[in-house]
């Protein structure tokens, strides 16, 4: 499989779908995001959706959402929702992800970036830590804001 990894610019039909038919792999409740909110996240100042394609005009077969934002102690940046289609798994796709994603953090000036993973992810975290992300001595703690 050769990848391409690229930044939506805009969220086309193909991009919606590809989300709906990825996102049940990482989230049985998560319900798939509409096209306006699909449009949300690709033009928000805030995130970047990356996409993985399976050559250049292939399926995507992969997406990444990166957060990039300034609080008083600096920008920040968030690595979130990290999906790649079970056919694609092994072949690099989430290597190729997220070194796109480091490499935008870094151009934005962020110094670090933080990402999250489910322990019985074995294959991620292997990733994520392969590629250098250290684990951290923190809570991490969740309200539910919404029933």
């Amino acid at each position: 499989m050769v990848l391409t990894v690229l930044a939506a610019t805009e969220a086309t039909p193909e991009i919606v779908d590809a989300i709906g038919r990825l996102l049940p792999l990482l989230s049985r409740s998560a319900p798939p995001p509409s096209a306006t909110e699909v449009a949300e996240i690709v033009s928000s100042p805030a995130t970047t959706l990356f996409l993985a394609r399976d050559g250049e005009q292939g399926p995507i077969v992969g997406t990444l959402t990166l957060a990039i934002f300034r609080l008083p102690t600096g920008v920040r940046a968030w690595i979130e929702d990290v999906i790649v289609s079970e056919e694609a798994r092994g072949q690099g796709c989430g290597e190729a992800l997220s070194r796109a994603a480091l490499t935008a953090a870094a151009a934005a000036g962020a110094r670090t970036v933080e990402l999250t993973s489910r322990s019985s992810r074995e294959a991620a975290n292997r990733l994520y830590q392969r590629i250098g992300f250290m684990p951290r001595d923190t809570n991490v703690y969740r309200f539910e804001v919404a029933p």
